[in-house]
């Protein structure tokens, strides 16, 4: 092999080499992908039994119910529908009716969302940006005149 072929073979190789890592990289990035939902959506969404999802809106007022140990059942809405969700674990300290959620899990075969994580808000202020977008969009939430 002359030196001309040595160098392309080595820069083939290590284009190959690239590519290769890209695609695994998007391949496995595809797969850890979970899309955002607010309850007005899954009515027109294909969501298939046991598709991680999040799940965003606010706590439902009066639905906060405590089973035993750490399991809490609640619903979250966007005014117009609403999902029971079911979540065993601690719930952050700032949990609370009427307050922007984003729960992440799956629909079990009853059609109750089963949360892994519930993620609350940090602030007086703070709502999660998918939960204000999508509030935003229907009309249910305003941004406050001091932002």
């Amino acid at each position: 092999m002359t030196r001309k072929q040595k160098r392309l073979s080595v820069i083939a190789g290590g284009l190959v080499f690239l590519g290769a890592a890209t695609g695994l990289t998007f391949y496995a990035l595809g797969q850890k992908a979970s899309y955002f939902y607010m309850p007005a959506d899954l009515v027109t969404a294909s969501v298939q039994p046991g598709q991680r999802i999040r799940l965003g809106g606010l706590v439902e007022k009066g639905t906060v119910q405590r089973g035993q140990g750490a399991t809490v059942a609640f619903s979250v809405t966007d005014t117009h529908k609403s999902v029971k969700v079911t979540y065993t674990g601690i719930l952050p300290d700032l949990f609370r009716e009427e307050q922007g959620v984003i729960t992440e899990g799956t629909f079990g075969p009853d059609g109750v969302f089963v949360a892994d994580s519930v993620l609350a808000k940090h602030d007086e202020r703070y709502m999660p940006k998918e939960v204000a977008d999508g509030l935003k969009a229907k009309g249910v939430w305003q941004e406050s005149k001091s932002e």
